[in-house]
């Protein structure tokens, strides 16, 4: 049942809700939909949202068969291949006006990660050469140019001149994230996936040394968020979000990877993240979204829930005998179903966030962080997981 209504959901909701923002005129997509369904046409198209969208409809036209979704695909990357790639000094820009034109011109390791997602993805669907290499040429500059002797750095000029890291560093002083070499280390993991070069193997037990000996708190069983250069962690936060996703995200990595020694290494500590998240973080229905400083934050937002959906799932998968997890699993869509899927007509997409006490906090709709990713994986990977 979960499997047919998720697929319905897919493609009666999700991919309708985003090809209607087509932009036909300056191309891609439009970068805002309010509370109340308005599209602001005029508003910024970011580098991640569009990122994001390129691979949402490079994977739906695999997972459907579906000609309409590569077509979809292909404006997000026209997008991003004319106007967000910088062509004279490299790498993707933070945001372009609606017409195309260099906005806020930083780049952040994060968004290039998500644009050698997107690119490996789009690769996949389409067999375009080209953008084979350009997610190879973004993998390259990252490691030229954004990577020092200790790991990964985040924010730098258009020039690529180091910046401080204020994007994703979230009020802290952080020099690294945890947020930012997760997701990086998704794209490299996609960009393995689709073409197995060699350097980008590399990297990604590079990336998996760094999780295992410095992004795991082996004591809290947790993910820490936010670092000194040398990892000291700077916040006592448990990111609930963050942790149920590496637990499958990850252990995606190491069945890509199919290296036993790294899977003997991190495994361990991707179920012991999945089981202290859930321990301390699920109400029964749905997982609230962090721990700060001691204080829970009951807070429902939107991507927890779907990345909640698939650490179960993948929970199940490790442990079949134990029904509870694909139980649990079956009440948190319900709970999506009820209280997170925006069900007024011309909708579908899913309520950013929900009070504890169930009050929709009025936010946008689609943004440059609000996108068909994390709520059209989790489709995807229920189709792929059950079907």
């Amino acid at each position: 049942m979960i499997v047919q209504e998720v697929k319905k959901h897919l493609t009666e909701d999700l991919i309708p809700f985003w090809e209607a923002l087509i932009d036909e005129e300056c191309g891609g997509f439009y970068g805002l939909v309010d509370h109340d369904l308005t599209v602001h046409k005029d508003a910024a198209k970011g580098g991640i949202l569009n990122s994001r969208i390129l691979w949402f409809f490079s994977n739906c036209a695999v997972a459907l068969r579906s000609e309409q979704c590569l077509r979809d695909a292909g404006y997000a990357y026209r997008m991003l291949r004319d106007h967000f790639l910088d062509r004279e000094y490299g790498g993707v820009y933070w945001t372009v006006t609606r017409e195309g034109k260099p906005l806020d011109t930083e780049k952040h390791s994060y968004n290039q990660g998500f644009a050698i997602y997107g690119l490996s993805s789009y690769y996949e669907a389409s067999h375009d050469e080209e953008a084979r290499e350009l997610a190879m040429e973004l993998y390259r500059l990252v490691e030229s140019k954004m990577r020092d002797d200790g790991g990964y750095l985040e924010e730098f000029s258009r020039e690529l001149t180091p910046l401080d890291n204020k994007k994703l560093a979230e009020g802290t002083d952080a020099y690294r994230t945890m947020n930012s070499l997760l997701h990086l280390l998704e794209g490299y993991t996609e960009l393995y996936r689709v073409t197995g070069d060699a350097d980008v193997r590399k990297s990604i037990c590079y990336m998996l040394d760094i999780v295992a000996e410095h992004i795991y708190n082996p004591a809290l069983e947790r993910l820490e968020c936010f670092f000194t250069k040398d990892y000291e962690s700077l916040l006592d936060i448990h990111s609930y979000g963050h942790d149920i996703e590496a637990s499958w995200l990850v252990e995606r990595t190491l069945e890509i990877l199919d290296d036993p020694s790294y899977t003997a290494k991190v495994k361990p500590a991707l179920i012991s993240i999945m089981k202290n998240t859930l321990a301390k973080g699920f109400s029964g229905e749905y997982l609230y979204n962090d721990c700060t400083n001691g204080v829970q934050n009951r807070t429902v937002v939107w991507w927890v829930q779907a990345e909640t959906e698939l650490g179960l799932l993948n929970a199940y998968k490790n442990f079949p005998e134990e029904k509870g997890y694909y139980e649990k699993a079956l009440t948190v869509w319900e709970f999506i179903k009820k209280t997170v899927i925006d069900r007024r007509p011309g909708c579908g997409e899913w309520i950013n966030e929900v009070t504890e006490d169930g009050v929709d906090r009025g936010m946008s709709l689609a943004s440059l962080w609000k996108c068909p990713y994390h709520n059209g994986r989790m489709c995807l990977e229920v189709m792929k997981r059950l079907g």
